[in-house]
């Protein structure tokens, strides 16, 4: 079967068509992934971004997958919101770590107006430093959306997680129809949407193929998409799930690549566990965005110097490379 190579956006992705893709021989489809890649973005560019969790743990959400979530026995202590001076410093050592975006997590629901104003003043302190911002905070109302973008705030993070018939077997607490609703207010209110999902949570090839045709169907595309691979944390439901293969993650990164031509695909979290092989594969299917620093959130992501050298092995550079030394792949202590 011959495919169209087309690289203009689509919102109309039947399923059967994203399965056929999912279905191609590995190096056709990393050849047509290059091709939509090549495109839209320097082959060899990588975004490079910096996450932090601003407040951490006690989340009421029973998201199987989350150490945060309050609903398991993790180990992780509940933190309060994270003082405005100490989120500053952080963003300057991204910074000069090499970071482009900074990007601040919060393990709530959706924000409570006693800590918006925080919350914002953390936006403007941030972008006054000459990042792009994104945050993540649960779901938003429209009203909230507005307070944000006002405050300068660049991207909102909003996953989808998984296909919408899945979604069930992995989330209670909120709804599928309540996370297209906080999508929405965030485009209404004029920013920019950072929004994926995760995979090997026991998810068959179906989920995979449906997560990537909700995102599709967003219009405009996401302009951000992360493709996480699941952590597996002790302690939260799914701790034992099968290992995802990572030749089908590589696939899924490539789909999104296809599916999704002008956005960033982002290969998140699960980069630890990955061997330097598989995130090569997964630069080649399309992804161009990366979290750089020890932890994500809870959970632990490679070294800066790592990342450094990884990036130097493959001759990657950063998006913007105007903070990123690569002399110091050799050198440099982890951020």
């Amino acid at each position: 079967m011959t495919l169209a190579s087309d690289t203009a956006p689509r919102h109309d992705w039947r399923l059967d068509e994203i399965q056929a893709l999912f279905a191609l021989p590995f190096n056709d489809l990393l050849f047509r992934a290059q091709q939509v890649h090549r495109a839209h973005f320097d082959a060899n560019a990588v975004q490079v971004a910096t996450l932090l969790s601003i407040k951490t743990g006690a989340c009421p959400e029973d998201c199987k997958y989350c150490p945060q979530s309050g609903h398991y026995n993790t180990g992780l202590g509940k933190e309060k919101l994270l003082e405005v001076e100490r989120v500053v410093e952080q963003a300057a050592a991204a910074k000069a770590a090499g970071a482009s975006r900074f990007c601040m997590g919060a393990a709530w629901r959706s924000p409570r107006e006693r800590d918006l104003d925080v919350v914002l003043e953390m936006v403007k302190r941030v972008k006054a430093l000459g990042l792009e911002t994104c945050m993540t905070l649960g779901m938003l109302d429209g009203e909230q959306a507005d307070r944000l973008a006002a405050a300068g705030l660049d991207y909102y993070n909003h996953n989808l997680d998984t296909s919408p018939e899945y979604y069930g077997e992995i989330i209670t607490t909120r709804g599928y129809a309540e996370r297209l609703e906080t999508l929405g207010s965030v485009r209404q209110a004029g920013m920019k949407i950072c929004s994926g999902g995760i995979l090997g949570m026991g998810e068959a090839p179906s989920d995979r193929a449906g997560l990537l045709q909700q995102l599709a169907r967003l219009d405009p595309h996401p302009e951000s998409v992360p493709i996480n691979m699941l952590v597996k944390v002790p302690g939260t439901p799914l701790a034992d799930v099968d290992d995802l293969d990572p030749i089908d993650f590589v696939r899924a990164i490539a789909v999104a690549r296809i599916l999704l031509p002008k956005s960033h695909v982002r290969l998140s979290a699960g980069r630890e566990q990955m061997s330097e092989s598989t995130q090569a594969l997964a630069f080649l299917a399309g992804a161009n965005s990366i979290f750089h620093g020890d932890t994500l959130l809870t959970t632990e992501n490679p070294a800066v110097a790592r990342d450094r050298a990884l990036f130097d092995k493959l001759g990657l550079h950063p998006e913007q490379p105007l903070y990123y030394d690569a002399s110091a792949a050799r050198t440099a202590e982890p951020a």
